[in-house]
């Protein structure tokens, strides 16, 4: 393997863009799959077959490009939600109903940790993160919310009648169900039910997660 050439010139600049590139899939890939402490920077260079200063040079560290890989990702998985939340909006002049608000939050990540899905890496990165983050993250997970007031927003909106500290626990519990209803860990269930609540497809799966939370805020 070879340094990273560092030169002037579009060629230069796309080679190390691509070896930037291959650093950043190859990281993500390991740490959702393995833990954040088990991978070393020089897994990460063995992985994407590039010169092991690579991760320093284009990323500082092995914590700045952990933290690199968070942001990117929570960052295209919210501003999918918000894509979500308002084209439910525009649907139905403005006010969404609470399913359509509760299934533009749900449906994303759900959809992106189905098996079959390219994302499933990403949504995988991202749940470690939630109990492996550095402090950077959990900073991040503990105190920056913007991506979550407008959904408490728009549930205020649709169901006026509920007191606002009501519709923020209630949404709290929603994201309860984010956290802890993985494809990986329905074992238990499944022993638990003798088999029969095996489900075939996201799709079914995210439509029970639905009704749940849909009629915790039909309740007064």
């Amino acid at each position: 393997m070879t340094e990273p050439v560092l030169q002037d010139g579009p060629e230069s600049e796309e080679a190390q863009a691509a070896t930037k590139a291959q650093v950043f899939i190859a990281a993500e890939r390991l740490f959702a799959l393995h833990g954040f402490q088990s991978v070393s920077v020089r897994d990460i260079t063995a992985e994407a077959k590039v010169n092991l200063a690579s991760v320093n040079y284009h990323f500082g560290s092995k914590d700045s490009l952990l933290f690199e890989i968070f942001r990117r990702r929570t960052g295209e998985l919210n501003r999918e939600r918000a894509r979500q939340l308002h084209e439910a909006a525009a649907r139905e002049n403005g006010r969404p109903g609470v399913r359509a608000i509760l299934e533009a939050y749900l449906g994303p990540p759900m959809r992106w940790a189905s098996p079959d899905n390219d994302r499933r890496i990403s949504m995988q990165f991202i749940i470690r993160a939630r109990s492996e983050g550095n402090a950077e993250m959990r900073d991040v997970l503990r105190n920056d919310v913007s991506h979550l007031e407008r959904f408490a927003n728009a549930l205020m909106a649709a169901r006026p009648d509920l007191p606002k500290e009501d519709v923020y626990w209630r949404l709290h519990f929603v994201l309860g169900m984010v956290h802890n209803n993985r494809f990986a860990e329905f074992d238990r269930l499944h022993h638990l039910s003798g088999g029969i609540t095996r489900e075939g497809d996201v799709e079914s799966l995210l439509r029970r997660m639905l009704d749940f939370a849909e009629a915790g805020f039909q309740a007064q």
